[in-house]
């Protein structure tokens, strides 16, 4: 019995990986259509739904410079966290990235304040690059004065603000394929909060029971713990 169970953990140990690897595969995939969206958009927008092509004709210089950093922005961030075990080139590609957050965040406000479909939509868009920018400010101090841990959380919840703009673009498509158009501007503003606030949310509750865990672990693992009623010492048997 006790080799059956073995024989199943250990089978669906590849099994596993195998799904964890197709499903990053396909947010990458996912990410990276959606940046070379943004990039190409900037210079190609002739089919430019007519709610966007205002936009482009209003700030013929500030639309292009979004669209370009904030597609760099989707590929900078994951590139600097996988890199944050390489001193060497993580702090060149995080400093990079950070001057690149610092212009799309700038630039959102007029994007966003420039004919917009609502004034909720934009009052979404405006809450988003502000606590893109605010995450990058905390940020910038954490590393200074050297606390890693905090550091790091803020630039995931920066990255998770910034997957607002693949996830806006998947529940418009969604909703291309299944809403009313009566009802499109309604829809609008709530993606225009939901896309970045949903994984905000997530990553900020993973981030804390991760947090938890580990202060968990580290007072189990403390001379003065107990376990199993009995305290730990360092001259315990």
């Amino acid at each position: 019995m006790e080799q059956s169970s073995g024989e199943a953990v250990g089978a669906g140990g590849p099994l596993r990986r195998t799904v964890l690897a197709l499903i990053l595969a396909a947010i990458a995939g996912l990410v990276t259509y959606t940046a070379g969206k943004a990039l190409w958009s900037a210079f190609a927008n002739d089919d430019f739904p007519e709610s966007l092509a205002v936009k482009v004709e209003l700030l013929p210089l500030i639309f292009p410079l979004h669209m370009v950093t904030g597609g760099l922005a989707l590929l900078l961030l994951p590139l600097a966290y996988a890199l944050r075990h390489r001193p060497a080139w993580h702090r060149p590609v995080g400093r990079l990235a950070a001057a690149d957050v610092l212009v799309a965040g700038l630039t959102a406000f007029p994007v966003a304040w420039a004919a917009p479909v609502t004034l909720w939509s934009a009052a979404g868009f405006t809450a988003q690059a502000t606590t893109w920018l605010v995450l990058l400010v905390l940020g910038i101090r954490a590393i200074r004065q050297g606390r890693i841990a905090v550091h790091r959380a803020c630039m995931l919840l920066m990255a998770a603000t910034t997957s607002g703009a693949v996830f806006f673009r998947i529940y418009l498509a969604l909703w291309a394929m299944v809403g009313a158009r009566r009802q499109f501007d309604t829809f609008y503003a709530c993606d225009a909060w939901i896309a970045w606030l949903l994984p905000l949310i997530a990553t900020a509750l993973a981030i804390r029971r991760f947090a938890a865990r580990q202060a968990s672990s580290s007072t189990l693992a403390s001379p003065g713990s107990k376990v199993i009623g009995r305290p730990l010492s360092p001259q315990a048997p």
